[in-house]
């Protein structure tokens, strides 16, 4: 049990990290491209490995699918959010 918990704490904080780091990158990062780009990537990561810590602590299979399901689908949501603020950034700029 407690080889699990370690694991789980020291996947929570290395996210929580991720997290940290994408949302510096929102605010320093010079373009909206470059900021999109920096954002998604490591809030994918972060969020995977909070999920990859807390699906030790799980009791069922259910919960854990459930979890993973919930990853795939934030996963998924921010790519089609990303694309669509990419493409209207890119439809914005002016012609040469």
């Amino acid at each position: 049990m407690m080889i699990t918990d370690i694991f789980t704490f020291i996947c929570l904080i290395a996210g929580c990290g991720f997290f940290f780091s994408g949302s510096l990158a929102l605010l320093r990062f010079p373009g909206t491209l470059s900021r999109l780009h920096a954002l998604t990537k490591v809030d994918n990561l972060g969020l995977g490995l909070v999920v990859i810590g807390t699906i030790p602590q799980t009791d069922t299979l259910l919960q854990a699918m459930q979890i993973l399901l919930i990853w795939f689908l934030v996963t998924f949501s921010g790519a089609a959010g990303a694309f669509f603020i990419a493409r209207k950034h890119y439809n914005r700029r002016p012609a040469k």
